[in-house]
């Protein structure tokens, strides 16, 4: 029942994926919010021990954060985007531990940092990387808000 409710959970917030995030919103609060709370009333309703107890009490635990998604519509229901994002990194890892020191380390990871915000935002990431130390040595008065990856004159330039 559990995987069930949770398949149609996850089915129904994908087909909302379109939407803009004000319609995502309304559409979360009408149709997600039941399934969200009917999934949880059910995990209440459980005594189980074992295994199965172990994640019964983890869903519990992942309630508040998992009713965040009806706050905002640009939310997502899943943490797949940010598994995904940081994949290189825990690829890498091991070869990183081969760092000559604790700045090199800072570095890679800074620019790894840059790389996924780039992509996350639509960006091409040598473009941006380019753009940014192109730019931002250079700049005079101009707020670092410019260089963001989601400000206009970033996304023409970089995509």
């Amino acid at each position: 029942k559990g995987v069930t409710l949770c398949n149609e959970l996850f089915a129904l917030d994908k087909s909302l994926k379109d939407l803009s995030v004000s319609e995502r919103y309304d559409q979360r609060l009408e149709l997600v919010k039941p399934k969200l709370e009917a999934f949880f009333d059910w995990c209440e309703s459980l005594t189980a021990h074992g295994k199965l107890g172990t994640a019964i009490n983890y869903a519990l635990n992942q309630k508040e954060r998992m009713m965040n998604v009806l706050k905002d519509g640009r939310l997502v229901l899943s943490n797949n985007l940010a598994e995904r994002g940081i994949k290189s990194l825990v690829m890498g890892r091991k070869n990183w531990l081969f760092s000559k020191s604790f700045e090199g380390a800072h570095a890679v990871a800074t620019i790894l940092s840059l790389v996924e915000t780039a992509k996350s935002n639509g960006l091409h990431p040598r473009k941006y990387l380019d753009y940014l130390l192109t730019y931002l040595p250079n700049r005079q008065n101009t707020p670092l808000e410019a260089y963001l990856p989601w400000n206009p004159k970033v996304q023409m330039e970089c995509r």
